[in-house]
């Protein structure tokens, strides 16, 4: 039966959408089968599954992209609906300008000839000016301003400045952005959107999370991004085994009761399995039995044995995999620099890698962060700068560009082309076991490399480089395109790892999860070393910005003399003037000392201990610049 798309009159707070009954098969493949669910006016809803079992596919089918085998998908009248897809398509001889506003709305085809004769009055006023008048005259029309002004807004958000570059010179990270605002500005009443923050960094996905949290607007996504779950969406669907199961509540949520559910599925099994074993003899000692009775218990005994036999994709063992020995000398950058053309991407960065590092690269798409993968892993050179690795050193080397192979394989052959057996500790496991532990079922090792989704392929490509059992990992964006489910063991993987970690990501609680410090890149080649996970960076940023906003309020500017109190009552008393002086002071000093902890914190050069203790310290000093700098601010009001 083909897929049905009809509509409904909006009434109250019923569903705007609603899927009945869908099913979907690719050959003998079934990804989903009589799946029903909606969502209401205002829902913010997250689609949860493993890898490969259709995630993306639903999302296209409800957009209209393709059609399912069975079911019906029931849209609210004159519901407005915008589909982000995973890998977006631009006419690639577009300009951003023209790529953006090409839906076909009148609103829309104004507000771009507005654009267009507004930046090209900026060039040539000569021939322009009518053509202007023109465009002005239609927005007034279509009362199109506040419309326009929504639309600059979601351009500056996204940073989207140069509207008249082509869209084939853009970056994947760009691509994204211009993906994202045109989706946004459809202004439509349910976005649907697969993988919204991939290949973004971790501003820009904040950006997002603040827009998306405070539109008025339905929402059906799927992401791996947890944080970005638990900030942006009230409700969570997973999609597992064929069955849809729903939560109302964020991720964290999500977690607690899928614990739960589990639980109870467990206990039920188990009864299952008991009941199941004594009807198993009475049906080995009744086989003719042709009574009613005996053949409703018949009945009811292959059902037992469905559900007692029904298998959770859960794994019995923990997987750490003896890594090769790494030796006193693991990696020195000496002062290296590395630029394309004028622009400045690494200058004069030095950094020794010791046993245990596990460091994030953290900064803007297009700093540099990659290049310094590429360095580290002496696929470039660096300009000036020596980088000496020692010789035990084994680089395992996950980059964006993913794996293809020189021929179409079956998964567990391309495995084993590397090894068929791989090392854990005294003993080992087969390819076949490591497979599976990864959520590679015995039956998906044996299709071919071409027939895996997106996801299953960044997801045997990082296998791969984790069987190579290397001591020093450089992992680039591992986690796009990877479900929750694997993100969880390879962070299990990770943080059992005892080599060198070094991971570019902007998913905040993988990296807050593993990393002990970060390196920022702030631009202009500069890289900044902070102790600590991203969140810890993230605290320590915002309390310097408002140390400086302090700074520049209680510095008088040049040749302008101090504020004096110009309003009667508002005189500070002699208390409080001691109090400014004395807590300028101590927020003076407390920096001071913060600025020496960090230094000696990464100065590789504390034991295990010290750095305890001056993590310790370093967390009293930020709760005590919070304190002070807030009281600061109150009095410094009254001067």
């Amino acid at each position: 039966m083909p897929n049905l798309l009809t509509f409904v009159p909006k009434q109250g707070d019923m569903n705007i959408f609603l899927a009945e009954q869908l099913s979907k098969s690719f050959g003998e493949k079934e990804l989903f089968s009589n799946i029903t669910f909606g969502i209401a006016e205002g829902q913010k809803v997250a689609l949860i599954a493993r890898n490969g079992t259709g995630k993306s596919t639903l999302l296209r089918i409800i957009a209209g992209k393709e059609t399912a085998d069975t079911g019906t998908i029931t849209f609210r009248k004159q519901l407005k609906v915008a589909y982000l897809p995973q890998l977006p398509l631009f006419r690639e001889r577009n300009s951003v300008l023209a790529e953006l506003f090409n839906t076909g709305s009148d609103v829309m085809q104004a507000i771009s000839a507005y654009e267009h004769c507004l930046w090209l009055s900026t060039v040539s006023a000569s021939h322009v000016q009518n053509d202007l008048q023109d465009a002005i005259n239609r927005m007034d029309a279509l009362n199109a301003w506040d419309y326009e002004a929504r639309v600059k807004e979601i351009l500056t958000r996204f940073e989207i400045t140069d509207l008249d570059q082509q869209v084939s010179t853009l970056s994947g990270g760009q691509r994204k952005k211009l993906a994202l605002a045109k989706t946004l500005l459809e202004n439509a009443d349910l976005l649907i959107l697969d993988e919204p923050t991939n290949h973004l960094d971790i501003n820009m996905i904040e950006h997002l999370e603040d827009y998306l949290s405070r539109q008025r607007l339905s929402l059906l996504l799927v992401t791996h991004d947890r944080y970005f779950l638990d900030s942006v969406c009230d409700e969570i669907l997973e999609m597992e085994e064929g069955n849809i199961y729903r939560y109302k509540g964020n991720y964290s949520y999500f977690l607690e009761k899928k614990a739960e559910r589990e639980a109870i599925e467990a206990t039920e099994k188990e009864k299952a399995l008991n009941l199941y074993r004594t009807e198993l003899e009475w049906m080995r000692r009744m086989p003719s039995a042709r009574g009613t009775k005996a053949k409703a218990r018949k009945d009811a005994f292959y059902e037992l044995q469905e559900k007692a036999n029904r298998s959770h994709s859960k794994n019995d063992f923990e997987l750490n995999i003896s890594m090769n020995r790494l030796g006193g000398k693991i990696l020195e950058i000496n002062n290296i620099c590395k630029s394309y053309g004028e622009n400045t991407l690494i200058y004069d960065f030095s950094y020794t890698f010791k046993k245990g590092d596990r460091i994030g690269i953290i900064g803007k798409n297009g700093v540099g962060k990659s290049t310094l993968l590429n360095l580290l892993s002496a696929k470039e050179r660096p300009d000036n700068g020596r980088i000496v690795a020692g010789q035990t050193l084994v680089t395992g080397y996950y980059s964006q560009e993913g794996f293809l192979p020189k021929e179409d394989k079956r998964v567990i052959d391309l495995v084993k082309d590397i090894a068929e057996e791989i090392p854990m500790g005294k003993s080992t496991i087969s390819a076949t076991q490591f497979l599976h532990y990864f959520g590679f079922s015995y039956t998906l090792q044996y299709n071919y490399f071409s027939l895996l989704s997106g996801g299953e392929k960044r997801r045997l490509y990082l296998l791969m480089q984790l069987i190579k059992r290397p001591n020093f990992l450089i992992l680039d964006e591992p986690t796009n395109d990877l479900d929750v489910f694997t993100l969880a063991l390879l962070e299990n993987f990770l943080i059992a790892f005892e080599g060198c970690l070094v991971i570019v990501s902007h998913d905040r609680f993988f990296l807050d999860k593993l990393v002990d410090h970060v390196f920022v890149f702030e631009g202009n080649g500069k890289i900044k070393d902070h102790y600590g996970n991203y969140s810890d960076y993230y605290r320590w940023k915002i309390a310097e910005d408002k140390r400086k906003r302090l700074q520049e309020k209680s510095t008088p500017k040049e040749n302008q003399p101090v504020k004096q109190v110009v309003a009667a009552g508002t005189k500070p008393t002699y208390k409080q003037q001691k109090e400014y002086e004395a807590l300028t002071q101590e927020i003076a000093a407390l920096e001071a000392e913060k600025h020496q902890l960090v230094e000696r914190m990464n100065s590789g050069a504390e034991s295990v201990a010290g750095l305890q203790e001056l993590s310790c310290r370093f967390a009293e000093i930020e709760k005590l610049l919070a304190e002070k700098e807030d009281r600061w601010l109150q009095l410094a009001e009254l001067f």
